[in-house]
Order: C-alpha cells, then structure tokens, then sequence
C-alpha cells in the first residue's frame, strides 16, 4: 500500500497556487496501475503473514446458548480480480475493491448444553466490495501525511466447511459461526485499513526526513525546511517553494521558486504559463521550466557561487605567474619586472540567463575577471581587469537519482574593463585566458554540477529508464518507476 502514496506524494499536496507554477507533474494511469497492483501484492502477501486474534462468544439458541471459539485464523489465499485506483481533484485518493475474496484456515470449538464438538475448518469469504478515501493535507510542518476520510465495506457470501466428530450436526453449527464472521469482517474491516494507512503515514513521514536529509546536502530548502551546506567558500541555504494546485485528476502544479538564504523577497521573474502534451508512454512526468532554472540562477548569484578565485597552488595545469602574461603583453613585463605569482578572480557581474529552446539549454554568462600580482609579504596588486562574456551549453542526464548537468562553453568574448599596466590589446591574451577557462573554470562548474539534484526519493523506488527532452519553455522528464518490496 505504501506504493499508492509514494507515487501519489508529488500529486496530492493541497492549496491553491496563484501565479503560473515552474514545476508540473503527472502521474499516468499508466504509474497509477502499477502502483494499484503493486499495493495490493504488498496487501496481499501481509494479510497472509497476519496473525489474526481469536474470536469467541456466543449465540442464541432457543433456551440456551451456542457458545464458540475460533482460533488460530490463517489467510491462505486472497484474490482481487477487480480493483481500481484514481485521484480525486483537491480531496485524496479513491480506492474501490470490487469482487474479492479470500480463504481462512481455523480452529474451531462449539459448547451447547446438550453437546461438543470442535475441529478444523476452512472459510470462503466471497462478494467483499471496499470503498475507501484517503485525504492528503499538509501537516502544520508544510509535510503531506495521509488519512482515512471515509471507508464502506460489504461480504456477500461466506461459504464454511468443518471437520470434526460430529459429521451430522455440522450444518447445524455453521449457521452460528457465519453471523460472528461476517459482524468481524463488516465492522473490522475499515479499522484494520485505518490501522495500515497510519503504517503508511508513518512511512510518508520517513519519507520526508529521506528527502529533506537529500536536501540538506543540497543548498535547497523545501517548505519549513531551511538547510545549509557549503559550496566553496559560500554558504547556501534556499527555498524551494512549492505552493500548489490540482488541474488534473492525476498531477499538480508547484510554484518552484528558488530563494537564496535569508532573502525571501520574490525574484525579479515571472512565471510564464506553459503546458505539456497529455503524457500516456510512462508512468511519471516532470516538468521544469525555464522560470525554475532562471530563479535557481538568481539564488546562486545572490549567494556568489558563481565567483571563483584561480592561484598558483590551485590552477591544475600550469602555473601562472606575471613572467607568463608578460611574455605575452610587453605592458606586463614592464609593469612587472621581477616575477610573481598571480591571481585570478572571476565574477558573475550579472545574474547569468538561462534559456530552454529545442533540444538547446544555453547560459549566457556576463562575468569578469581581475589578474592580481601577488607580492612577497602575501598581498596582492591589481594588474587588469577583463570583461567576459561566455555562452555556455548544459547537457542533462539522470543518475543515482539525480539530475545532473555538464556545461561545455560555446563560445567566449573578452573586452579590457581596466588597466594599471597600461592599455593593451586584448587579442594578445584571448588564448591563454579561453585555456584558463577551459581547464579550470569550467571542470569546476561540472565538479558543482556532478553533485547533482535529487529528484523525488521515493521510499523503494526507484526511476526506470528516464529520458530527458528539451522543448521550448521547459524540461520534461518522463520515466517509469520500479518498486522493490
């Protein structure tokens, strides 16, 4: 059963969501009838682990009474030919069971004034038809649990057969044994589903602590949950915010804004509506738009992740020094005559833009760079100053759960911002600085981006051959899903 809300967990949050979201997901019918029969497998195979208590008591008959126990109950076989699973918009979960069965194995004994008899027997119960609602609110820490709002169950026929001594006054017997089983079956059974939807809520809650223990090793946030981690010298803590809404049967909306650490002023972004085509091929969609990925920009740009400082014990190919920049602009040898380390600060002067375009993630950065000498007493003199224009490309892929990204650079435009070795053309340095960017700038961007973000952790479940297309506006992720029991 756990499964339903599993899969159901990124559909069913409430609200009411105001603005255009960023982030959509469907659910197919598809998803929805592996999760039914995968439930109720799980259903299934408990029910035939159960222990069930005894059931004793008595019944009238004529002057007396028919005094019974039934002990050592065993499910040995349940049957669900018909079953069916869908969600209600804005309410919850409707499940309906229709035309199902089972058999027990048990121990009975019967006392009368006049005689005794107990043995073995064996019950069929046929004609069960269960009716249940589930809601799926936010508790008052912003997490979905689950609850059971309504529940009607009806048996049709219960068919018993006995061994024992007395052959001839089985009939006779069973006619009392019926009426306890069938008023157990009735009145127990939506107590027992109340009973297995609190163990579902219970794992829901895991599932929480699982995802937002994810999040914590990422610089994310997600309703109430405020994390930090560190990402170079900077330390990160966003909001994810998802306020949502039903407008299928089988998906949500999710406001997907990104926020930077204690700065929950709205973004300078609006969202802008987009749809996706009617998913049927796999059993899970996610999309993400370009409004998503554009307030995550702003969130790392805020928290300066984009700023990186290149040294000489850091750059991994060569060293760099004013020896090399001399050598290829005279103003720096004449500037510099002994040879000292340098440094390199890079910056994202502005917030970097993304766009989504057909089969096309692009990121047009604008960014500049300061080459610093640094003296023998450890400070450090400002030589020049570049401005940078780079268009960069992000290739997507799915691993470990993760969506990851791998950015290669397009191409790159350099203009002097400022001199104090003199004015030089900025020619000269074009192919030793796309080298530096190549080599170090951009394998530590991937390093970042190799981390990943976790897409939903799913208690047991895991996404199965997902593919990843780029349209106009937006990212859509479409998968199966396995669950391993």
């Amino acid at each position: 059963m756990v499964i339903y809300c599993s899969l159901l967990l990124l559909s069913l949050l409430s609200g009411q969501l105001n603005a255009n979201p960023g982030v959509k997901v469907r659910i197919t019918q598809k998803g929805l009838e592996y999760a039914k029969e995968v439930g109720l497998e799980i259903l299934k195979q408990n029910m035939e682990k159960e222990h069930f208590p005894d059931l004793s008591g008595y019944e009238k008959f004529g002057l007396g009474n028919v005094k019974y126990n039934i002990s050592r109950i065993h499910v040995t076989a349940v049957e669900f030919p018909s079953a069916s699973i869908s969600l209600i918009p804005g309410t919850g979960i409707k499940l309906v069971i229709g035309n199902a069965s089972l058999t027990i194995d048990m121990n009975w004994n019967i006392r009368t004034w006049m005689f005794k008899d107990s043995g073995r027997g064996t019950v069929h119960i046929s004609k069960v038809f269960v009716t249940a609602i589930f809601s799926t609110p936010l508790d008052n820490m912003g997490h979905t649990s689950i609850s059971l709002t309504s529940c009607r169950t009806t048996s049709g026929d219960i068919d018993i057969k006995l061994n024992g001594k007395s052959g001839f006054l089985h009939n006779f017997f069973i006619k009392y044994l019926k009426k306890p089983i069938h008023r157990r079956l009735v009145t127990n059974s939506c107590p027992n589903i109340r009973s297995g939807i609190q163990l579902i809520d219970e794992d829901l809650r895991s599932l929480n602590e699982t995802t937002e223990g994810a999040l914590k090793k990422m610089p994310v946030e997600t309703s109430s949950l405020r994390s930090e981690c560190m990402l170079g010298d900077s330390w990160l803590c966003f909001s994810l915010l998802f306020g949502t809404t039903c407008h299928s049967p089988s998906g949500t909306d999710l406001v997907g804004t990104v926020y930077p650490a204690g700065n929950y002023t709205g973004p300078p972004y609006v969202a802008s509506p987009f749809a996706i085509p009617d998913p049927s091929d796999s059993m899970l969609y996610l999309a993400f738009s370009e409004y998503f990925f554009q307030t995550s920009s702003f969130a790392y740009y805020t928290a300066g992740a984009f700023n990186l400082t290149i040294t000489e014990e850091t750059c991994s190919y060569f060293n760099i020094s004013t020896e090399i920049f001399g050598s290829i602009i005279p103003e720096v040898a004449k500037y510099s005559v002994i040879p000292y380390p340098v440094m390199l600060k890079l910056m994202a002067t502005e917030v970097p833009i993304i766009s989504l375009e057909e089969d096309s993630f692009t990121v047009e950065i604008q960014g500049s760079m300061e080459v610093f000498a640094v003296l023998p007493d450890s400070t450090t003199q400002s030589l020049f100053t570049m401005n940078i224009t780079a268009n960069t490309s992000i290739a997507l892929n799915i691993f470990d759960q993760k969506l990851m990204g791998s950015l290669c650079l397009n191409r790159l435009q350099f203009s002097l911002a400022h001199s104090n070795v003199g004015f030089f053309e900025i020619s000269l340095l074009e192919n030793i600085l796309s080298y530096i960017l190549q080599t170090e700038v951009i394998p530590s961007a991937n390093a970042k981006l190799s981390k990943g973000f976790p897409l939903p952790n799913l208690a047991n479940v895991t996404l199965t051959r997902p593919h990843i297309t780029i349209v106009q506006g937006y990212i859509l992720i479409s998968t199966d899903v396995h669950y391993k029991h």
